[in-house]
């Protein structure tokens, strides 16, 4: 069965946020998380909605993956895969704010880019609203950019060191969210172009610059031109009155007067017209609708850190209707600049004013007074808290502010024993008396009763005081102390202490005393309650009624007497004449004049529709071979000896006839043999040759004509003879222009 308190899911979102936190409340959340089904799923909503580290996050990949399971902020040993991430995605969604801290060793820089490498989609904290980032490099800077998404509504930046791609970043942030709250510190100075930067985001609520340059006449402009600005925080430490000045330089209050009230005449007929501006103002004064100028109309909440003369000179300027105020002053402050600005609070704010908190910086000197007069002697000078807050000022404060709701004046406060706190128990009274909203107070006191005349008023009680803090307030009779605070907050829900032994300014007497005060305050308060109730009722109580009979029989006499009744009439004449008046209200209507040029955009392209001719040339040249043939006809010759050898007798007689004439006949039969073959042969085989050429030739030349249609430059085909015949082909061709073609 599901409890009672689930059923309401803003009753039970109201009750985790107050479990978690309590002290040690993410440790109830936790275990309250696993008590049940039902309550797990928003105890772990409201479990996982601010991380103040990346760490949990990196926790939940896969052990397997991490460098070391039991440190996963070291990183990761390899990159995870999409059924890795279903852990991260899932708790991802639950995360509404994610702080991160550079300078803290407790994650790995390698970790970022495994991310952004790896991520299955873009936004792994897809419901991310706050971002805290402090950085102290580019690179730690870069690594934000992976966390930035269209629902986040507030980034707070710290950057502690000077950073060249600021500029760029802050372009980024601009170009991808669309925030409602910004904050930026720096020791170095804002970028040149930090004002153009951020001129699109109109959507600020809430804007916080601690840096140099951020009260230059240009930021003080944008600043004053956000239409829902309604927090502004800044700091005034170490800036002169002139710096302070030159923020509301640049500013144009609003109401003020515009161009289109200015006369549009081009001034050489000025002389002539008349000038209506201010007859305009009156007729709009009379009427209600004059708008009064002011900076900053819309700012309701203001925080400011700084000198005192700074701030009185900040607020001169204000016109808005303040709720909240919170100052952080140098402490101890010049006493008559002190008295400006409270006479300037109660000036201006007295009747809007919700809150109002006083801090001291932690450069004040009242630190070093607290240790100098911690070692024993007079103090060279009145602490801060006892120059600024008396019991009188309380009193001030009642009057100056009856509605506010948080009062916290310098909890954190430390006096030595021998001069404690002038605050009392007895201003708190009157405080509680003129404050009737008043919700929270925080202040150091001395808590002993001064007269009796408390106890015997009833409106020095308090129904709305809720929470007290009293710090290192100083209480000698606990007894009496609870009496005292039952009767001026009977419904008192909290009060702190500060009860840790090592804290600064610890006295053992004065936390057992208010540890008492505690013990005892919700019976007395109980006791004080249940007497007023009864008293209530004691004095509503009806008074007694007894029954009792009276004879009241009437005794009837009767006498006849007349009365003339004649009236006295009396003539008034009243004379009534209206009392009228003029009133003339110009009504005429603002004019603008705007011109738009309508001169259609003629654009000349030029077409390049040159066709693309590519040139391309092809060689049907035939591949011919030269062959070298020897033509040359083989002849043979024989030569056949015809001498008859005659007998060696006959020796002489041929002997006469030796001579070379005698011997020519014998060599004559042997040419005469060989031009004789030769003749054979030509005879033989050149009637063959001559019709074989002449048909390659006439084949070759049917075969070479071109078909119709055909190009010029077509291909030639050409018949090439046989091996067998290319000897008598290349004979031919030899004897081709020498001897006429001669058919058998």
């Amino acid at each position: 069965m599901v409890p009672t308190i689930l059923r309401d899911p803003e009753a039970a979102k109201k009750l985790f946020e107050t479990i978690i936190d309590s002290p040690n409340g993410r440790r109830s959340m936790s275990r309250l998380a696993r008590t049940c089904r039902a309550m797990c799923e928003p105890a772990m909503n409201v479990l996982w909605r601010e991380l103040d580290s990346l760490l949990p996050i990196i926790s939940l990949f896969p052990s397997a993956l991490m460098k070391r399971s039991r440190r996963p902020g070291l990183g990761l040993a390899k990159a995870p895969n999409a059924e890795d991430w279903s852990r991260v995605l899932a708790y991802g969604e639950r995360v509404r704010r994610i702080a991160y801290i550079e300078s803290s060793p407790s994650v790995s820089p390698s970790i970022f880019a495994i991310i952004a490498e790896n991520r299955p989609v873009q936004y792994i904290l897809p419901h991310l609203q706050q971002l805290i980032w402090r950085v102290d490099t580019a690179a730690g800077l870069q690594r934000c950019t992976i966390f930035l998404n269209p629902e986040l509504q507030s980034l707070v930046l710290e950057v502690s060191t000077r950073i060249p791609q600021l500029a760029s970043f802050l372009a980024d942030v601009c170009s991808t969210t669309q925030l409602s709250s910004f904050s930026f510190t720096s020791p170095t100075s804002l970028p040149d172009t930090f004002t153009d930067i951020l001129r699109s985001h109109n959507t600020l609520e809430k804007l916080v610059l601690v840096a140099p340059g951020a009260l230059s006449s240009g930021v003080g402009q944008w600043a004053a031109s956000l239409p829902m600005l309604r927090v502004l925080e800044l700091d005034l430490t170490g800036r002169s009155v002139i710096a302070v000045e030159g923020f509301f330089d640049d500013i144009v209050a609003s109401g003020a007067s515009t161009p289109s009230d200015a006369s549009s005449d081009s001034g050489v007929f000025s002389g002539d017209e008349i000038d209506f501006t201010e007859i305009r103002k009156s007729s709009l004064r009379l009427t209600g609708d004059l708008r009064s100028g002011g900076v900053f109309t819309d700012l309701r909440q203001l925080s400011l850190t700084g000198e005192v003369a700074n701030i009185a000179v900040f607020l001169k300027h204000l016109t808005s209707n303040l709720t909240h105020l919170e100052l952080v002053i140098e402490d101890p402050p010049d006493m008559a600049d002190w008295q400006d600005l409270s006479g300037l609070i109660c000036e201006r704010f007295s009747k809007s004013l919700l809150s109002l908190r006083i801090n001291a910086t932690g450069s004040s000197r009242f630190n070093e007074l607290v240790r100098s007069t911690s070692r024993g002697g007079d103090p060279p000078c009145h602490l801060p808290e006892s120059v600024l807050f008396h019991n009188s000022d309380l009193q001030a404060v009642a009057q100056a502010c009856p509605n506010i709701e948080t009062l916290r004046l310098c909890p954190m406060a430390r006096f030595p024993a021998s001069s404690g706190p002038s605050l009392t128990l007895e201003g708190v009274a009157v405080l509680t008396q003129g404050c009737k909203r008043l919700q929270t107070l925080a202040l150091v006191l001395d808590a002993h009763t001064e007269s009796e005349e408390t106890f015997n008023s009833l409106d020095v009680s308090s129904r709305s005081l809720l929470r007290l803090h009293v710090g290192h307030s100083v209480v000698n009779d606990s007894l009496q102390t609870t009496i005292l605070l039952s009767h001026l907050a009977p419904y008192l829900e909290t009060i702190k202490w500060f009860h840790e032994k090592n804290r600064p300014g610890y006295v053992e007497a004065n936390a057992t005393g208010w540890q008492k005060v505690s013990d005892w305050l919700p019976h007395m308060q109980g006791m004080r309650l249940m007497e007023r109730a009864r008293a209530v009722h004691i004095a509503t109580l009806k008074p007694e009624t007894r029954e009792q009979s009276v004879d009241a029989t009437v005794t009837r006499i009767t006498a006849d007497k007349s009365l003339q009744a004649k009236p006295r009439l009396v003539q008034r004449y009243v004379q009534v004449s209206p009392k009228l008046v003029d009133r003339s209200t110009e009504a005429k209507p603002e004019l603008v004049s705007m011109s738009i040029d309508a001169t259609p955009s003629i654009m000349d392209t030029s077409v390049d529709a040159t066709p693309a001719v590519s040139h391309q040339s092809v060689s049907v040249r035939p591949n011919m071979v030269s062959t070298e043939v020897d033509a040359s006809v083989h002849t043979e010759t024989k030569a056949i000896s015809a001498i008859q050898a005659l007998p060696f007798e006959e020796s002489d007689s041929v002997d006469k006839y030796a001579d070379p004439f005698y011997a020519f006949p014998s060599v004559i039969p042997a040419v005469l043999a060989g031009l004789l073959t030769f003749a054979c042969r030509i005879l033989t085989s050149y009637p063959l040759t001559i019709p074989m050429h002449m048909l390659d030739k006439s084949l070759s030349i049917l075969h070479a004509q071109p078909k119709e249609g055909d190009d010029s430059s077509s291909e030639k085909h050409e018949l090439r003879p046989s091996p067998a015949h290319s000897l008598s082909s290349s004979t031919s061709e030899l004897l081709d222009h020498d001897i006429p073609p001669v058919c058998l």
